[in-house]
Parts: structure tokens; C-alpha cells; sequence
């Protein structure tokens, strides 16, 4: 298990979230997971639960049991994951400027994008409480 990918799925463990390997085992994967949900996001709106893209997107199905978690959310908490575990194996530590910039550099920002790590900062700030309560929130948000 490469040290990006543990940090990852830390992250998003913390969050109550899966990171399966095959969709972001690397950062490639994750970066290109990422790039398939803000496509369908773009194409479907920011408020689309995981389930309706995963109907449509043969390489989601493994998050179909996620059901109607807000898509939003979770490419968020994946963006933020990214930045997470970059910085954690470069420097040790994630602001919401990391996050942003990690988003931006791979083309993965989209006008929405702060709001949501705005409004859940557990996404990438590990020192906020009841991390994995957030998921539950970001039900049809």
C-alpha cells in the first residue's frame, strides 16, 4: 500500500467514507475517480446523490451503497482527501488553501467547490470533531 493511498483512506475512513483501491489506490486513480464524478456532477447538478451516478457510471458501482449521499460531498471529501494526503506525505499537514490548490492544480475546482469544504471542513481538517458525522448531514444536502 503505497503511503499516499493510507493516508487517503484514512482520511476518508475518518469521514465514514470507502476508498476503494481500484478507484484511488493512486494518486492518478484517485485524481481520475475525482474527474469522473465532476463530470457527472457537471452534467447532472451538484445536488445528484452517488446512487444516480453509479447507475449510470459502470466504474462508481462500487460506491452504489452509499445510496443518497450528495455526489458534492463526496468528490469534496475525495478532493479533500487528495490534498490530505499529498500534504501528509510533503509536509506533514492540509489547509483549505492546500485543498483548493490541489483541486485547482489537477483540474478538479469547480465554482461549488469551496462552499462544500466551506460548509464540511472535516473534509480535510483533521482536528474536527464527530469527522464521521458529516456524511450523515450530506445526505441530499
Amino acid at each position: 500500500m503505497s503511503e499516499f493511498y493510507r493516508y487517503f483512506k484514512e482520511n476518508m475512513e475518518a469521514l465514514g467514507l470507502p476508498a476503494p483501491t481500484s478507484l484511488f489506490g493512486t494518486l492518478q486513480a484517485a485524481i481520475a475517480t475525482a474527474s469522473t464524478i465532476l463530470s457527472q456532477i457537471n452534467k447532472y447538478g451538484p445536488r445528484v446523490t452517488i446512487k444516480d451516478l453509479a447507475k449510470g457510471a459502470t466504474r462508481l458501482e462500487q460506491l452504489t451503497y452509499l445510496g443518497s449521499v450528495c455526489a458534492a460531498f463526496y468528490v469534496g471529501a475525495v478532493i479533500g482527501s487528495i490534498a490530505v494526503a499529498t500534504g501528509r506525505s510533503l509536509a506533514g499537514g492540509t489547509s483549505i488553501v492546500d485543498v483548493l490548490f490541489v483541486a485547482t492544480r489537477h483540474d478538479l475546482n469547480r465554482s461549488w467547490l469551496l462552499s462544500v469544504l466551506q460548509r464540511w471542513p472535516a473534509i480535510y481538517d483533521s482536528n474536527a470533531s464527530a469527522r464521521n458525522m458529516f456524511r450523515f448531514e450530506a445526505v441530499n444536502a
